[in-house]
């Protein structure tokens, strides 16, 4: 009976039908209004200095009543999950499954990965597009040690992707060093500079730290412009040198590696040996990610991210606090950054734009801050999932900030949230068992 008379009670609270129809009408209308400039119509000038203009009103049409419908939807799925907050119970065989695709995904997701070549191996443009994914994720995963793991909010991470292409760019072509050797330079030379950064916003929260990060990155790229002698300024540095499989070139000479093995040269070989060395670098950001999270340093970065004072307060020293995490994730970009030089083969200043820590910086946060399969998640949407759309280019941008804004209202801790412990009491029930004998006595 009481439950009977609760599901009565819940059910008379919910917003009829009118006031439904009334939400999703502003929300077409307001839809309206701002996709009427940006779809209805379309302005150019002429070949004579003149205005042209066209209507797209069909399309407009289209984007209002998907507004429309989806603000329907919304508005019954909230009334389902249940009013003020609460959820309703999930069944015991939905949370089982649920549970058992969570442990499922990582490794389910890692064996694809390696089987990509595999299966795509004569579709060029998938195998680049994996590449360029793997890419996002090591940076993504690099950056999520400053901002997820230590709570340090940096804007400016492409100087470090920067640092690393240039110094593995400038190295390789005055000096004639491998891809083995300069890779390792090239994270140490990035780290450098994550010390750097990290000295002057030690004292730096929030807004203003973001501020400094944002600046410390254009700075980066004006240097990288303005130097010319050293950088080649706009033109960028071209002719960068291929990495080689142990010393053994992936060229179609009598000393190449197909020539070696006895095989039929391809241009794929070069392009699957990249794959499996950006995934090696990866997996190599991720193990350590994960070691570092377990150890001292990282409960640390946990403890910055926070509460400063706190962290302060348990005698743990901000100051090396900060720039171990600023170290860390800079030499990963760096890492990024020397592999990117590489697959390219030609770097210049527009490769290190903002757009670009905006970017990584989404996929963290999308991703949920801290999680590491969150990140490999929203790299592989936001820069995969997005390849879908390249042929919209006037609707790319727009799905993009849609997409963005109901992940934020659907899930705004990101797609994986929850984070593990680091740290568990492995004798809880004893103490909690101990606790309740104490208090009956």
């Amino acid at each position: 009976m009481t439950s009977s008379t609760s599901e009565l009670t819940h059910v008379s609270r919910l917003p009829g039908v009118a006031f439904i129809l009334k939400k999703a009408l502003i929300s077409a209308l307001v839809a309206l209004v701002l996709f009427s400039l940006m779809v209805g119509i379309r302005t150019e000038a002429g070949p004579t200095g003149q205005l042209i203009y066209w209507t797209r009103f069909d399309d407009l049409a289209i984007l209002v009543l998907i507004v429309f419908v989806g603000s329907i939807v919304i508005e019954l799925f909230r009334q389902w999950w249940g009013p003020a907050g609460t959820t309703r119970s999930v069944p015991q065989p939905l949370q089982t499954a649920l549970d058992f695709a969570g442990r499922a995904i990582p490794p389910l997701l890692l064996i694809f990965t390696f089987l990509v070549p595999v299966i795509f191996y004569n579709q060029r443009y998938i195998l680049d597009l994996g590449i360029l994914v793997l890419t996002y994720v090591m940076l993504g995963w690099g950056l999520n040690v400053v901002v997820g793991l230590a709570g340090l909010l940096d804007l400016g991470y492409v100087a470090f992707y920067a640092v690393g292409a240039y110094s593995y760019a400038l190295l390789s072509t005055n000096l004639g060093l491998s891809f083995w050797t300069c890779l390792p330079l090239a994270g140490i030379l990035a780290a450098l500079w994550g010390v750097m950064l990290g000295f002057p916003v030690l004292r730096l929260r929030g807004d203003y730290l973001a501020i400094v990060t944002l600046a410390f990155g254009e700075i980066i790229r004006l240097v990288i412009i303005n130097w010319q002698s050293l950088t080649g300024g706009p033109n960028g540095i071209s002719a960068i040198p291929r990495p080689s499989f142990f010393g053994i070139p992936l060229t179609a000479g009598e000393d190449g590696l197909a020539a070696r093995l006895g095989i039929e040269f391809s241009p794929t070989h070069r392009i699957v040996f990249l794959f499996y060395v950006i995934l090696a670098l990866a997996l190599l950001t991720n193990w350590v990610t994960i070691r570092l999270r377990r150890l001292p340093i990282g409960r640390a970065w946990e403890a910055l991210r926070e509460d400063e004072v706190a962290c302060r307060a348990l005698g743990i020293n901000t100051t090396t606090t900060k720039l171990t995490a600023f170290a860390t994730g800079a030499m990963f970009g760096g890492f990024a950054g020397a592999f990117f030089a590489t697959r390219q083969g030609f770097i210049s200043p527009e490769s290190f734009t903002f757009q670009e820590s905006a970017l990584v910086l989404a996929i963290v946060v999308l991703g949920g801050m801290g999680s590491q399969l969150g990140v490999a998640l929203a790299a592989l949407t936001l820069i995969g999932g997005f390849e879908l759309f390249r042929g919209f280019d006037q609707y790319r941008m727009l799905v993009f900030g849609m997409a963005m804004v109901l992940l934020m209202i659907w899930r705004p801790r990101g797609l994986v949230g929850y984070r593990a412990p680091t740290v568990f009491l492995k004798r809880s029930e004893a103490i909690s068992s101990e606790l309740a004998r104490e208090g009956r006595g």
